[in-house]
């Protein structure tokens, strides 16, 4: 503890230049400051800093060590913060930001909120891509791998898009076998609500064989929309399977064309990059990655 306390000597003369203001701040004499700083530069075999009778500044290997020491005495806060709140309960307010899929998601949030009733959430529902940082998010849940550095990101689970429709339909239109019959069908599609673009099916198309036209009764930028009418019978629906597996599995909506969809994407919880995160952003995380995928993923 001795060699932290004269990291703090050392940091507070180098971010106020003064061995008597350094000493103000830590509660000792400047002549205690100085006897530290010169036997620490004894310890190293360097000198930290210039010094003339107007002045203190740092050596190079000063600014060096200065930026190392922050970080060690960072870590040593954090540790201690987090021992601190090891016995608490998480409290305070979460802004989330997270996408427009409320049947997967609310359930969760509705069991977060019995489990931690003293955390207060502020959700944005929004597929649209935020600014983490910028916007002061505490955590987003996302689709598609992240890319920004500035930020830590945890899987949750994968999904696919599946084609389905209700058995009512199929029956009074008919089962397509293959993409090129999709153009005999209504097609309803999801348009991104960022660029205004239609969504694409992932299918694949036989090599020399055409794009089938989608004729589309209905475009929204909503997917339980598009869940809504699909069940009502009035089409066929690109949704992803988490939304749908209950109803295929109770016969209610029927899968198609599994064999030539090629999709997979991924869920993913993102926030600001730091290795100690409050104990309210790490019960939140750890709940949600447990719920919303406690078998990893559907496949």
């Amino acid at each position: 503890m001795d060699s932290l306390g004269s990291l703090s000597v050392f940091v507070q003369v180098a971010e106020t230049r003064s061995f008597t203001a350094a000493g103000r701040v830590l509660g000792v004499s400047s002549s205690a400051v100085g006897k530290s700083i010169a036997r620490m530069e004894e310890r190293l075999g360097v000198r930290l800093f210039h010094r003339s009778t107007r002045s203190i500044t740092l050596t190079s290997e000063g600014a060096l060590f200065l930026e190392r020491s922050r970080r060690i005495l960072a870590e040593v806060e954090a540790a201690e913060r987090e021992l601190t709140e090891a016995g608490a309960t998480p409290r305070g307010k979460l802004r989330i930001s997270v996408p427009q899929v409320r049947g997967l998601l609310m359930p969760v949030l509705s069991d977060f909120m019995r489990a931690y009733p003293d955390i207060e959430l502020d959700v944005d529902f929004s597929d649209r891509m935020v600014d983490v940082i910028e916007e002061g998010f505490d955590a987003v849940i996302r689709t598609g791998k992240p890319e920004d550095s500035r930020l830590m990101a945890r899987h949750l689970g994968h999904y696919q898009l599946v084609l389905v429709g209700t058995p009512a339909y199929f029956r009074q239109h008919g089962t397509p076998k293959e993409p090129q019959h999709l153009s005999e069908h209504a097609c309803l599609r999801h348009k991104f609500c960022a660029t205004g673009k239609l969504e694409p099916w992932p299918l694949r198309i036989a090599p020399g064989a055409s794009e089938p036209f989608l004729r589309a009764p209905l475009v929204s930028t909503t997917i339980e929309s598009l869940n809504h009418v699909v069940h009502e019978g009035l089409g066929i629906a690109c949704l992803p399977d988490y939304m749908v597996n209950r109803a295929v599995g109770e016969g209610r909506l029927q899968r198609v064309l599994d064999d030539y969809l090629e999709h997979r994407g991924s869920f993913w919880m993102l926030w600001p990059s730091s290795r100690h995160a409050s104990v309210k952003l790490r019960v939140f995380i750890d709940h949600m990655c447990a719920g919303l995928f406690p078998a990893g993923g559907v496949s």
